[in-house]
């Protein structure tokens, strides 16, 4: 006579060892768990940074393009025209310029009193008008030059200068000594993602720049913000447009690509934590199959009784392999849960929208009962293949 267990047994006699040792079951999960929380948490992680940085390329735009001298045939530095500026802006599809200059041998102190050795890294870049509506940038105080202070000795302080000179608002007018000269700081620039030279620098007009420090009229690095539907051809015209006679010594970069490289740097780690990720998942499984086995062992009396009261080896075998397949899935369900609360703690810390791949959702748990199901066929068929004789032997 062929015996039968219905479905609706199968999950009661699937949980007796999970009810009666639940301790040993808890520990056994916590692999799987560890496991599918790190897939889930590294990929709601990389998605939420990713989601973020996208966007704050969207924002600043990928049509801001740099111009910068490049260097000679004999290896020196070379020198952009004074012309450059002027000969860039009337390139087709380029919307605006602003040429700027390193004043290299200018320094930047709070006061005369300074040592001169202590220079804080800042350095001073005399620019026009033109630099806040071309690199899109943003006064956190005070005003950017215009057609009077630039010809005067004022300053506007890139956000990470004021920050080093101590300078976080003007009251009280403050000055710095730039070069042996006091200048009154007008403005504090907002943090440039695109252009962090600014955030290092003190700006002062060309004007100012060309009568106290000798100024000599070639930029060092020009700014231009292209048609976004143009970018690519005018990075291409950009180097000739500059220096016509030697564009070999123009080196034009488009600084939103320093953030997308970000998103491939992201991306190799990404991989890197899923691979730990698996590694943890399959050290869980590994931990259930153990558990599974002891538990096979330690309950032979129980297996040798059913079996003489008429289970067949399959319902043996199929009620430790459902014993498997739960702590496989309540590992993941658990996991899921740590990784999203990961997720969002982190993304909130760090002012980003929590995302979770539903993929990530979906092939965590799917995972966990794969790897709970695999853990669990060699202690079922152990199970099942116990006599009832033997087993009953071992009470």
């Amino acid at each position: 006579m062929n015996s039968r267990i219905r479905l609706a047994d199968l999950l009661p006699l699937g949980t007796i060892g999970l009810r009666s040792r639940r301790g040993r079951a808890a520990l056994s999960m916590l692999g799987v768990t560890i496991g599918i929380a790190a897939l889930v948490a590294v990929l709601g992680i990389t998605r939420s940074s990713q989601s973020d940085l996208l966007g704050r390329i969207d924002r600043l735009g990928t049509n801001l393009l740099t111009v910068v001298n490049g260097h000679t045939i004999g290896g020196d530095e070379a020198e952009l025209p004074s012309t450059a500026g002027a000969t860039i802006a009337r390139t087709a599809g380029v919307v605006s310029v602003a040429p700027t200059a390193e004043l290299s041998s200018v320094p930047v102190y709070r006061s005369d009193r300074i040592p001169s050795y202590r220079g804080g890294g800042l350095s001073v870049r005399a620019c026009d008008g033109q630099l806040m509506s071309t690199l899109d940038g943003h006064l956190l105080r005070g005003t950017f030059f215009d057609a009077a202070t630039v010809n005067y000795p004022a300053t506007v302080l890139g956000y990470t200068a004021a920050q080093t000179l101590g300078i976080t608002d003007l009251s009280g007018t403050p000055r710095v000594f730039l070069g042996g000269t006091w200048f009154t700081v007008i403005g504090i620039l907002a943090p440039s993602e695109l252009a962090p030279e600014v955030d290092h620098s003190a700006l002062i007009g060309f004007p100012v720049a060309a009568a106290d420090f000798g100024y000599d009229g070639h930029p060092s690095r020009v700014y231009v913000r292209a048609d976004t539907a143009r970018t690519e051809e005018v990075s291409g015209l950009l180097a000739r447009a500059t220096d016509p006679e030697h564009p070999e010594q123009v080196t034009v970069s488009r600084p939103s690509d320093a953030l997308s490289a970000r998103l491939a740097v992201s991306g190799a780690a990404t991989t890197l934590y899923l691979g730990l990720g698996t590694v943890a998942l399959l050290v869980g499984g590994i931990g259930i199959a153990n558990v599974m086995v002891i538990s096979v062992l330690e309950r032979r009396h129980e297996i040798g009784l059913r079996r003489a009261l008429g289970a067949a080896r399959r319902h043996v075998a199929a009620q430790f392999l459902v014993e498997s397949l739960l702590l496989g899935a309540a590992g993941g369900v658990a996991g899921v849960a740590v990784g999203a609360w990961i997720t969002y703690g982190l993304a909130n810390q760090r002012g980003w929208q929590p995302l979770i791949p539903p993929t990530a959702v979906g092939a965590g748990l799917l995972a966990a009962v794969v790897i709970g199901a695999v853990a669990g066929l060699y202690p079922a068929a152990r199970a099942a293949r116990l006599s009832p004789t033997e087993a009953l032997r071992t009470v």
